[in-house]
């Protein structure tokens, strides 16, 4: 889908080059027509081999009960207000494949993968999802309408996903059979969203081109408009830098398997290639490039080793180990708390950003976060008590609290999540774990 024809006509009539319609298309002040009142997002965040729930899970759950985040989420405790955590749903989808098969392409399409050869850690091999996921029903719902369609519809962010395709690796789907695959290495990204199929030297004269473009423009941007977009501008420049500089130390070559390709070598630069998406995914936001957005880390049965925590133990067994081997749980604690940090980074990165179109508050007002993970506990690979982490106020929901469910299917959060933005589903995924309908989160 591309940029709404009457804002790129606009912006045309300004005298202004095609070339900046990535930088100017979504900024409110040069739009031919009034905005709604404050766009929605939804971001998914995932992060793999489930969790640590003695150190997940607050004390008390509850309404009328104060949130009081436990370790793991010590990055995040200045915005515990904006959080809401759910436990007991459970991803109840089974069939063909293992349980990390069925946690990961199941997650987010919440039903059932089709028979297939690929072969598990079960007696049943299995292929791919069978429906599309909630991301991409979200996408679809607003693509199909002029006013909130954006130029991507949605992208697909990746951090040290192995070069490899399967049920483990993928959990967006467009439709039956149709895994969509992130993007991992930055420089594809950036190429994507700013450069086509031109160079990074073409995006480098754009920006300096800009600068004659925004004098012309000068007299039609907001104040709000005109900090954004520097703003935008010159984050785009560092991250041309900074990805110019790795690809130059050959370091964006990461997540490649070993012999044994249950082994990931994951490079000491993944903490900065987070970030580097993370700046990304932000900026495609803030220049309405899109509403939606997933970023996924690694994957599901992932062995990375994570040399910059002082870890040299691949996750996946990590996570095998018994809970009384108190090294592994200390290894874990620390990797779960990394994950956080990053989840910390791109909240503070939303709550730093006005929301665009003077509309009052940030972007992370206006924006939902969940952070979810394939499995409850790594070492039981428990489908049961998903960790489910809703963040900001996209979908209005009374945050700054936990609430408790018992044995709840999944497929009724995304319900909620669909209804929330306007989107009146009566069921999703697998229609028979349905019948109770959306989670009541208001």
């Amino acid at each position: 889908m591309t940029l709404n024809k009457t804002r790129r006509n606009f912006v045309r009539d300004l005298g202004l080059s095609a070339a900046a319609l990535p930088f100017l298309g979504g900024m409110s002040s040069l739009a031919a027509e009034p905005l709604e009142r404050g766009r929605k997002r939804f971001i998914v965040m995932f992060s793999p081999n489930g969790t640590l729930p003695q150190h997940f899970w607050p004390d008390t759950f509850g309404p009328d009960q104060e949130l009081k985040l436990k370790v793991i989420f010590e990055a995040l405790r200045p915005w515990t207000d904006q959080v809401l955590m759910l436990k007991g749903l459970s991803n109840q989808i089974r069939g063909d494949g293992d349980g990390h098969m069925r946690g990961m392409s199941c997650l987010l399409t919440a039903t059932e993968l089709n028979k297939g050869n690929i072969q598990g850690g079960s007696d049943t091999p299995a292929g791919w999802a069978k429906g599309l996921s909630i991301d991409q029903e979200l996408r679809n719902f607003w693509q199909a309408n002029p006013a909130t369609a954006t130029r991507f519809g949605s992208l697909e962010f990746g951090v040290a996903v192995p070069n490899r395709a399967d049920p483990w690796t993928r959990m967006v789907y467009a439709g039956n059979n149709k895994p969509v695959a992130p993007i991992d290495d930055p420089g594809q990204m950036f190429e994507k969203l700013y450069g086509g199929a031109q160079s990074r030297e073409h995006v480098a004269s754009i920006l300096d081109d800009l600068h004659a473009d925004l004098k012309r423009a000068a007299s039609k941007l907001s104040p709000e408009d005109k900090r954004l977009l520097e703003e935008h501008m010159q984050l785009v420049r560092q991250l041309e830098t900074d990805i110019e500089a790795a690809e130059q130390e050959n370091e964006l070559d990461h997540a490649e398997p070993e012999i044994d390709p249950e082994i990931e070598v994951i490079n000491d630069n993944i903490p900065k290639i987070s970030r580097m998406q993370i700046d990304l995914l932000i900026n495609s936001m803030a220049n309405d490039m899109t509403r939606v957005a997933s970023l996924q880390f690694m994957r599901s049965v992932g062995q990375a080793r994570m040399r910059w925590l002082k870890i040299q133990e691949g996750h996946h067994s990590l996570s095998h180990e018994p809970d009384n081997n108190v090294d592994a749980q200390s290894k874990l604690l620390r990797i779960n708390q990394w994950f956080a940090g990053e989840l910390a980074y791109l909240v503070k990165r939303l709550a730093d950003t006005p929301e665009p179109g003077g509309v009052g508050g940030t972007m992370l007002d206006h924006t939902q976060i969940v952070w979810l993970n394939e499995l409850g506990k790594g070492n039981s690979h428990s489908l049961d008590n998903i960790p489910f982490v809703l963040i900001g106020g996209g979908c209005g929901f009374k945050t700054g609290r936990a609430l408790s469910f018992e044995n709840t299917p999944h497929n009724r959060l995304w319900i909620s999540v669909a209804r929330a933005f306007g989107h009146e589903l009566e069921h999703f995924g697998t229609k028979r774990y349905c019948a109770e309908g959306a989670l009541p989160l208001g």
